[in-house]
């Protein structure tokens, strides 16, 4: 069984459950500032929303994938994860530099077990 939960608009899962794995993305919601430390805090914390309507939380989650659009400021977005994370539970994390939808500077990506 999959159990989608609604996002934003029509066409988009905020969070997906399915064989008793979560998948979520996040950004920060608007209005976002153009610091990617915010910026991250702020997505992390949708994160933490959407984990918990799903049923379980960060330190469940398996693999994250960030995005982010200057790798050059990799070490402010580390900044907020190395703030937010669960030191006992880290995930597999990767970094990944692309363009996203500007005023976006971040987006992130989660697998989790619920």
């Amino acid at each position: 069984m999959i159990t989608r939960f609604a996002g934003l608009t029509p066409t988009r899962s905020r969070a997906v459950v399915h064989d008793g794995l979560v998948f979520t993305v996040a950004v920060a919601p608007d209005p976002v500032t153009p610091s990617l430390y915010e910026q991250t805090v702020k997505a992390l914390a949708r994160i933490d929303e959407s984990l918990a309507l799903c049923g379980t939380d960060k330190s469940r989650i398996l693999s994250a994938i960030v995005y982010i659009t200057d790798m050059k400021q990799k070490g402010e977005m580390n900044r907020a994860w190395d703030e937010w994370v669960d030191p006992k539970n880290p995930p597999m994390r990767a970094c990944i530099g692309v363009d996203l939808e500007a005023p976006h500077i971040v987006e992130i990506v989660v697998t989790a077990a619920k």
